[in-house]
Order: structure tokens, then sequence, then C-alpha cells
């Protein structure tokens, strides 16, 4: 079985940009002029997800690729069998 991603570190991992995130929509649309809040807002508050996105994808594979590299069992190399035949 292939090593997946645990959720809770992932979600542990992400937490804190998850957060910042929020916080930086909250501000943009608090920092827009009244009736222009969607116009005013929207363009900041999409790239904020994008990078978001972007993050957390990456925290994703990255996960993973450590997942299997501490499951991978290295097998003795060509090396350690010749020293084991003499």
């Amino acid at each position: 079985m292939e090593p997946k991603v645990s959720r809770e570190a992932f979600i542990a991992a992400m937490r804190q940009r998850v957060e910042e995130a929020l916080a930086k929509v909250a501000d943009a649309v608090n920092e827009a002029a009244p009736g222009q809040i969607i116009s005013g807002s929207e363009e900041q508050v999409r790239d904020v997800f994008a990078k978001l996105r972007q993050q957390a994808y990456e925290q994703a594979v990255q996960l993973r690729v450590d997942a299997a590299e501490a499951a991978f069992s290295p097998s003795e190399g060509p090396a350690d069998q010749q020293d084991q035949e003499e």
C-alpha cells in the first residue's frame, strides 16, 4: 500500500497559513470603499486564495513524498552483496 498524507499533519501544517489568508480576506473587504466592496476587494481575495491553493497543494505533495521516503526500506546494493559473497 502506498503511503498517504496524514490529514491531521496536513491540517496542522496549513492551519497558520489558512488563518493568515482569511485575515487578509477580511482586511481586503474592510479596506474596500463603501459601495465598492466587491470591486474593491475581489482581486485581492482571488490572489490570496490562489496563493493559498498553491501552498496547500505543495504542502500536501511534500507530505506524501516525505511519507513515501519514510516508508522506503533501502535494499542492499551490489557492493554489499559482493562483500557477503567473499
